[in-house]
């Protein structure tokens, strides 16, 4: 099963509808992992499990989501408030208690994955102010059992290859 993961977007609506159309049919559930600037109610965003960034005006979304999707438990957040651009440790702690394999965060605008014991963390990088490299970029992640591939995409939809992995998460 396949799970779409944005962040970032600060206020995009075109490149949101056009990603949106473009993979809508083959995922399961997409992510937005915050500051996409946007109200809870624009019609862009109902087809989006999202959370709060630090520069979303709309409080009514949650700072975290904890939610099963694709036969795994994931853990959904922005990041500001677990200080992601120093250090993964506030996050990891949260994952621990949340009991998370498959954590999504953005803020840092800085695309990538990694395996941490066990645990799949997950930052698609930003659609709008990539940083750290050029393409503006958003992640699909595809699960099988505890096996999951996690494969970066440009705004435009071509494949990002220096960014893709495979992770075994226990």
């Amino acid at each position: 099963m396949k799970v779409l993961v944005m962040s970032d977007s600060h206020g995009l609506t075109d490149e949101i509808h056009i990603i949106t159309e473009r993979h809508k049919h083959e995922v399961v559930s997409m992510i937005h992992c915050g500051d996409s600037e946007l109200m809870k109610e624009d019609p862009l965003m109902m087809e989006w499990t999202a959370v709060r960034g630090n520069c979303d005006r709309d409080m009514t979304y949650p700072n975290d989501i904890v939610e099963e999707i694709a036969g795994q438990k994931f853990l959904i957040t922005h990041g500001h408030l677990y200080n992601v651009k120093m250090t993964l440790l506030s996050i990891s702690y949260r994952s621990e208690e949340t009991d998370a394999k498959i954590i999504c965060f953005g803020h840092s605008h800085a695309a990538g994955s990694e395996l941490i014991d066990g645990r799949l963390y997950v930052n698609p990088g930003s659609i709008r102010q990539p940083r750290g490299r050029r393409e503006k970029t958003y992640a699909i992640l595809d699960i099988i059992d505890q096996q999951v591939s996690v494969t970066f995409y440009d705004i435009k939809g071509k494949v990002v290859e220096e960014l893709n992995n495979t992770y075994q998460i226990s």
